[in-house]
């Protein structure tokens, strides 16, 4: 299949919010074609109770947001189109923190793992270097819908990418490009979002 531009990566994150009918979403059945194009691939992240596999909003019913905010932990990552003999970069980050309309501390990272083997990974396994552990998505009270973005990128040969002792010392205001072009990883090969809101909101 055809793979985005690299450019694709930064220009989806800022785009205007929308909304896809799925299962396990509210009742908004509107997405802008931009934040369409971002979930591609075939790259599926599975909690307890919600299997996502295409952009979706995270549904208030069942407490799926309040249930994902604050008690699973990492979700299992699926990839169809896995190589076995390839090795796998996995970035989850938020864009929209602390929220849409001020998105001072954006990329939040919530979640690195480097030097994921295609075999693990087509098992279902996320085995690998943690360079950032999973964080939980909590968005702030009242701060509105959260762009929870997924991207895995095929990592080059002989490359063993690392964080700057800058990006060890903050989880916000992360440049995900930057950490990109550093190792070369080039266009995602897939990617995933969901949305979601502060529970009690």
């Amino acid at each position: 299949m055809a793979v985005p531009g690299p450019l694709l990566v930064l220009s989806v994150t800022v785009c205007v919010l929308g909304l896809y009918h799925v299962e396990g979403a509210t009742d908004s059945p509107t997405l802008s074609p931009r934040d369409a194009s971002f979930c591609h691939g075939g790259l599926e992240v599975i909690y307890p109770d919600v299997d996502i596999n295409k952009c979706l909003v995270i549904s208030k019913d069942l407490k799926l947001r309040e249930k994902i905010s604050k008690v699973w932990d990492a979700p299992q990552i699926h990839f169809t189109g896995t190589d076995k003999r390839k090795t796998y970069v996995l970035m989850m980050v938020d864009p929209d923190a602390p929220s849409r309309t001020n998105p001072a501390s954006a990329h939040w990272r919530h979640w690195l793992v480097v030097d994921i083997k295609g075999s693990r990974l087509k098992k279902g396994q996320l085995k690998g270097t943690t360079l950032s552990k999973y964080s939980r998505p909590t968005p702030p009270h009242k701060s509105g819908f959260h762009r929870y973005q997924f991207m895995l990128f095929e990592q080059p040969p002989d490359t063993t990418p690392s964080l700057t002792k800058q990006e060890e010392s903050s989880l916000g205001k992360w440049d995900p490009q930057a950490f990109i072009s550093r190792f070369d990883l080039g266009a995602p090969v897939a990617a995933l979002q969901f949305l979601t809101q502060n529970h009690k909101d």
